[in-house]
């Protein structure tokens, strides 16, 4: 590829997102992957990455909006004036329909424009046709981690009636506030300052802000999703 061709290369941000903290970390190749299949697309379409965002734990269920890796590209996007996302596949985007479909939506709106590598026009066509597919495929990654989540909802509870006893599994923030150590004191603390947060009638996410300057941040040291500060209020 010459140096001209280079240059004319269309500026682009990448985006990627784990569903599960089991496939976070150094040793993972979650996102390795992601990257690769999105970097081969933007060298194929002429594309330069000028930027990589991700959301690690994220579920595909989550709005945009409470993904903080998103929100930073987004921000990144209204000041440098990229005006392209590229996603390994739409599941990567979300796997709920109506996520997929409203965020889809909210990108359009502000003129930005959505690729997945591994079906380019799946974002882009807006014909009834395209639309048609969009939402059945969008549909099926949507069934399909429903179906995933029961199977393991059912192997967890037959573990249960067989055992006779609690399935290890993510422990809820009450647990963890119970334990007898500083960071059970912590979480103990801070499900406290959530608490007298919602009774100041304070929304998810001024709580979530709030927790920030109060010095509280999630295990990755960012600031916790509205999502999460519901999990904590339940």
């Amino acid at each position: 590829m010459s140096d001209q061709e280079k240059r004319q290369r269309k500026p682009a941000i990448g985006y990627t997102r784990t569903s599960s903290a089991a496939n976070v970390g150094d040793d993972k190749d979650s996102v390795v992957r992601q990257q690769k299949a999105i970097q081969a697309y933007a060298n194929r379409a002429g594309y330069k990455i000028v930027a990589w965002f991700d959301d690690p734990a994220v579920a595909g269920s989550d709005m945009i909006d409470a993904r903080p890796g998103f929100m930073a590209a987004l921000e990144r996007i209204a000041g440098n004036g990229v005006r392209t996302v590229i996603v390994e596949t739409a599941n990567r985007f979300a796997r709920d329909l109506i996520v997929q479909e409203t965020g889809w939506k909210r990108l359009q709106a502000d003129g930005i424009t959505l690729i997945a590598a591994d079906s380019p026009d799946q974002f882009v066509d807006d014909t009834p046709t395209a639309v048609l597919i969009r939402q059945i495929l969008g549909a099926v990654a949507q069934f399909d981690k429903a179906m995933t989540v029961a199977k393991l909802r059912g192997a967890r509870e037959r573990k249960r009636r067989k055992t006779g006893g609690k399935v290890e599994g993510r422990r809820s923030w009450v647990e963890k506030s119970q334990e007898d150590s500083a960071e059970g004191r912590r979480i103990a603390e801070m499900i406290q300052a959530v608490q007298n947060l919602d009774r100041q009638g304070l929304s998810l996410r001024e709580i979530a802000a709030e927790l920030d300057r109060l010095g509280h941040r999630n295990e990755r040291g960012a600031v916790f999703s509205p999502s999460s500060v519901n999990s904590m209020l339940a």
